[in-house]
């Protein structure tokens, strides 16, 4: 595959060497039409299409106000890596026999549209008009939803959180201050072999020490970081974003305590490499507030037997007879299908928001203390609802434990994700061939 596809572009380049001289009265010359600029296992990655990818990355950080876009010189090698792992990503992901239809990809695009408030049509031509053709983009598209997928079956659906980790986390000091403090960090990977040998590793730190230094001395962190690193997230200058203190690598959480903004680290050594962390902000974090409802409620589920509309009445007889002084929980009791809270006099208890399906949630939301609803239609069949009571209840507990749990998950993503990758690489055979 790989012998064909470079023939294919020799072919191209003769052809065009030929046209070129055959001109009448012109002297031979070189009309480089395409060119293979790096190969990965049996993939060719040409010229152009690194081209196409430097065009579209550039256009992303303009559009991202994130300054200066870095020269072509030091913006291409970074962006061949990443076509390079996209590509044995989608090796992988095709001998996994993971694929993504085409309404798929049609209904993410349109999902994409319809995010920015445009029609598809809009879209198209806001494509067009920024240079980018939308079949290749909407080849991009599939490509990085078969990379998700890929990555959620090699990586994140192997990540597993017990709760005894959530429970040592929440009661360290680390799990305390991050109940106040979230971090915005920037980074710098500097990679080295998973099995690399004393003189890798020694190169790896020298080269780490030298981008401090000029860090140091005066030298725009994000450029060095488009430049230099090997991290995911390079060409957005190493931003890590807004992170709790648990969201963090633990190397970089230990890291960052006590500094200042600003400040960067002395090389951090894990089994990818030497990190460069500079820390750029911080903020508090407050407590976390939920509105709850307690709410009762009376349900007639429709079958063969009993009809949407036999169903509404009998809810509108109920209702009457609540108006005029009855008993809502005496009534829920006789007449409610829902046998978990009739025996409770129809009481739900006390809910936090997205506890019950959206048609049930948006009555009770528009409801008074006190207030019945009129009968209404959810996927249960049919409800009619009364507020008893409406409260802010502080669910920072509950909260952190959850937001603990996801950011514990996903720091164990990242990090079997970074591994993963560079043995992903470490395996393949990659030739560079950029001049």
């Amino acid at each position: 595959m790989m012998k064909t596809a470079i023939a294919t572009l020799l072919t191209a380049t003769l052809t065009a060497l030929l046209l070129a001289a055959s001109h009448a009265g012109a002297a031979p010359r070189i009309v480089e039409l395409d060119r293979v600029v790096a190969v990965a296992n049996d993939n060719v990655i040409t010229l152009k299409e690194l081209e196409q990818r430097m065009e579209t990355i550039k256009l992303q950080l303009q559009q991202a106000s994130r300054g200066d876009v870095p020269p072509d010189d030091v913006l291409r090698p970074q962006v061949l890596d990443r076509l390079i792992i996209e590509r044995l990503q989608l090796d992988r992901a095709i001998e996994s026999g993971i694929r993504v239809e085409d309404e798929e990809v049609n209904r993410t695009i349109s999902r994409i549209a319809a995010d920015s408030n445009i029609s598809l049509q809009e879209f198209r031509e806001v494509l067009t008009r920024d240079g980018v053709d939308f079949a290749s983009f909407r080849e991009d598209i599939r490509n990085e939803m078969i990379i998700s997928r890929l990555r959620s079956r090699e990586v994140e659906n192997r990540v597993k959180v017990s709760d005894a980790e959530v429970e040592h986390f929440l009661e360290s000091r680390t799990g305390r201050d991050t109940e106040r403090v979230q971090y915005r960090l920037s980074h710098i990977l500097i990679a080295v072999p998973e099995a690399a040998s004393p003189e890798q590793v020694r190169k790896g730190r020298d080269e780490a020490e030298e981008i401090l230094t000029q860090v140091r001395d005066g030298a725009d962190f994000r450029e060095m970081a488009v430049a230099h690193s090997d991290g995911q997230q390079a060409l957005e200058g190493g931003d890590l974003g807004w992170r709790s203190r648990e969201e963090l690598p633990t190397l970089f959480a230990d890291a960052v305590s006590g500094m200042e903004a600003g400040e960067v680290t002395d090389p951090i050594r894990s089994p990818s490499g030497f990190h460069l962390v500079r820390l750029e902000a911080t903020r508090g974090q407050a407590e976390h507030l939920v509105q709850q409802n307690h709410a009762q409620h009376i349900l007639i589920s429709t079958n063969e037997l009993v009809s949407d509309e036999n169903a509404r009445a009998r809810l509108d007889r109920l209702r009457d007879r609540i108006q005029a002084g009855e008993d809502f929980a005496a009534l829920a009791r006789t007449h409610s299908d829902d046998k978990g809270s009739a025996s409770r006099g129809g009481d739900l208890g006390w809910s936090n928001p997205g506890s019950f399906v959206p048609a049930f949630e948006q009555v009770l939301d528009k409801l008074s203390p006190g207030e019945v609803s009129q009968p209404f239609k959810s996927d249960f069949g049919w409800h009619i609802v009364q507020l008893i009571e409406r409260r802010d209840h502080d669910n920072t507990e509950a909260y952190n434990r959850n937001r603990a749990h996801q950011a514990l998950r996903k720091r164990k993503a990242e990090e079997e994700l970074q591994s993963w990758l560079r043995r992903l690489r470490d395996e393949a055979y990659v030739e560079i061939r950029l001049e």
